[in-house]
């Protein structure tokens, strides 16, 4: 059992994890360049907003992402704001109101 531990604002946060899923992330975050806990913080973003928005495809969430990092992040709220970027709808990251 291997333990990663995230930074959130001013506290750190542990999470559990088997041996299998750190080699799954060890190997993805050298493809990738990313150290494992950045990988694992990017794939728990990538399911979060997976499991908020079926509708949205991996194209779509990663455009979400780039729009939310230029407006100065994504929290939770503004997760649940967004409407169907999977159908046309522009999403806002600041306000998750659609154009």
């Amino acid at each position: 059992m291997f333990h990663i531990y995230f930074v959130l604002g001013k506290q750190m946060g542990i999470v559990k994890i088997s041996e299998d899923m750190h080699e799954n992330l060890r190997v993805a975050s050298d493809a990738l360049s990313r150290s494992i806990n950045a990988q694992a913080e990017h794939w728990m973003r990538i399911g979060m907003l997976a499991e908020l928005h079926p509708e949205l495809n991996h194209s779509d969430i990663c455009r979400l992402l780039i729009r939310a990092e230029l407006a100065g992040g994504l929290d939770v709220k503004q997760l649940c704001a967004v409407g169907d970027v999977g159908q046309g709808a522009v999403v806002h990251a600041t306000s998750g109101g659609k154009q």
